[in-house]
């Protein structure tokens, strides 16, 4: 029986990486392997036979002894303790393929290097740009950045791109450097995985060499029983955190300038802040919270269309794929990988990321529109999901991949 060592910081749904990081799980334990998680240890990780190889949690937090802070950082850099984990996993397996997710900052790739010492294939699935720049959402000061594409990483020093923090900023300068003058990720990957088109032409664009870097999409889960029949909305939805990059203070502007309602399915450190934006606009804006599961697919439901309004180079996000699976259209930011998510007049439409104006007048303009034309266009979404976003096309493609670098029996 084939076995994958699944490797992630967190072993519980924390973000939208580890909800692919444990439906991957899922789909191949369905098709016989033999999944064996590593993460940190953690109160709200999912219970497992393996927690006991699990290494201590790292945090950086801002009560700690600086001895504890030290140790901290240079686990951070390289977990000693990961790798000694990982070592002593495998005497007592041997896995067949180990796929790795986000491990930055707690794991670190000292996972990596010891999977390459035991000859185990490696996948490194890139959720984020962090092996390119060393602040992985390439947005610093409320803009994308690229300071230090060509090697220039001490920019993420003077620009204090981590939390503001000179400290936080300076030690994610010495990770990457120290990772670059190893070249830790590229002698020790055998394959990487790339969500989005635009994050495989973003890698080549900052020098990488793509030849072992392979497009496989994220999927979503299409219910035959799901109420995309339900008419269509008045209201418009956003659904994801709210912090800066998403663009969500760009959508609150641009729904008053636009007069329609505004649903804003989230929560986030600039809850508050926005709440008091959206009361200054005057427009007709509800803050719903976290949503999840039936009550998620509900939102989406009563939505004329979902609104993607990010202003970093967001990778595939999950939020735009769940509207087409609930039949609804897609509004999104020309960033990123959501331009090739998004079939303009057909699927969804597209406004330049950050306009205000812009983002109004495709408001006005979906607004105005019929309810059969965005119920036809919500169909063409939910089509083109069953046609090649499924899970089970996603599993093929992996499968492919492992088969492809399994080493000969």
């Amino acid at each position: 029986m084939p076995q994958l060592l699944s490797i992630n910081n967190y072993y519980y749904r924390r973000g939208g990486s580890e909800a692919v990081f444990l439906e991957h799980n899922r789909l191949f334990e369905e098709a016989g392997w033999t999944v064996i998680p590593f993460a940190m240890q953690d109160a709200k990780n999912l219970p497992t036979p393996w927690a006991q190889h699990f290494p201590h949690a790292v945090e950086l937090a801002g009560s700690q002894p600086l001895t504890d802070k030290i140790a901290a950082a240079a686990k951070l850099i390289y977990s000693l303790e990961a790798a000694r984990r990982v070592r002593q996993l495998l005497r007592n397996t041997r896995p067949t393929i180990a796929h790795a997710h986000n491990i930055y900052h707690h794991l670190s790739p000292s996972v990596l290097v010891e999977l390459h010492r035991q000859q185990i294939p490696s996948v490194l699935t890139l959720h984020d740009l962090k092996i390119a720049c060393p602040a992985y959402k390439m947005f610093t000061n409320g803009n994308v950045c690229e300071r230090c594409r060509g090697g220039a990483l001490r920019n993420v020093v003077i620009q204090r791109c981590i939390k503001g923090s000179t400290f936080m900023s300076a030690l994610i300068w010495l990770e990457s450097t120290v990772h670059r003058m190893m070249d830790i990720y590229q002698k020790n990957v055998t394959q990487f995985i790339v969500p989005s088109r635009f994050f495989l032409s973003k890698m080549h664009s900052w020098g990488f060499d793509t030849s072992r870097f392979t497009y496989v999409p994220n999927f979503v889960h299409i219910d035959s029983q799901e109420s995309h029949t339900t008419a269509v909305g008045d209201a418009f939805v956003y659904l994801g955190r709210l912090v800066p990059e998403k663009g969500v203070a760009t959508l609150i502007r641009a729904a008053a300038r636009a007069g329609v309602r505004l649903l804003i399915a989230g929560t986030g450190p600039d809850e508050a802040s926005l709440k008091e934006l959206a009361a200054q606009c005057g427009g007709d804006v509800r803050f719903a919270g976290h949503v999840s599961g039936s009550t998620l697919r509900q939102t989406i439901a009563s939505a004329r269309a979902v609104v993607v309004p990010s202003e970093w180079y967001e990778n595939a996000p999950m939020s735009l794929m769940e509207a087409y699976a609930v039949g609804r259209p897609v509004i999104g930011a020309r960033i990123g990988g959501i331009p090739e998510l998004i079939r303009e007049g057909e699927t969804g439409f597209l406004f330049e990321s950050g306009d205000v104006e812009n983002l109004a007048d495709v408001l006005s303009r979906v607004r105005d529109e019929s309810e059969p034309t965005l119920g036809q266009m919500g169909r063409a979404g939910r089509e083109w999901m069953q046609a090649e976003f499924t899970p089970e096309l996603y599993r093929d493609r992996m499968l492919a991949l492992y088969r492809a670098i399994e080493p000969a029996a």
